[in-house]
């Protein structure tokens, strides 16, 4: 698998298209990061650690809906393996009039676009949520 950031996201979308309460995904520590940063931020209702059938570590992640409808309503990959975007701390976007956010990969950790202005520092925009 190439972009595995990328993966996980198709995977939230498509299973809130289909109204699924539950997702599952492969773990990796950075998943694992932008799932911290979304359950911050009110975006998923959690997540938790387990195993496939086969043994391999996955994380299971709780969607959040309200009133029928998903609570993340567009999530895009910004960073891609063919062309990573790197943006210093005054050229982070704010998304939709600071409505959505941005998850920004910085020396210190991933955090929320607000978090990174708020630490003084940039680094690279991972995807946008809204």
């Amino acid at each position: 698998m190439n972009d595995p950031i990328g993966d996980m996201l198709t995977r939230i979308r498509n299973s809130q298209m289909r109204g699924k309460s539950v997702v599952s995904t492969p773990a990796s520590k950075l998943r694992a990061w932008v799932l911290d940063v979304l359950l911050d931020e009110g975006y998923i209702r959690g997540y938790e650690k387990g195993t496939n059938e086969v043994g391999h570590p996955t994380l299971e992640i709780s969607l959040k809906y309200f009133e029928g409808t998903p609570v993340i309503r567009e999530v895009k990959r910004v960073s891609k393996p063919g062309r990573r975007v790197y943006l210093g701390v005054k050229d982070i976007p704010t998304v939709r009039q600071g409505l959505g956010l941005s998850i920004v990969s910085t020396p210190k950790g991933v955090m929320s676009d607000a978090n990174a202005r708020a630490n003084n520092v940039g680094g690279e925009v991972l995807c946008t949520v809204f």
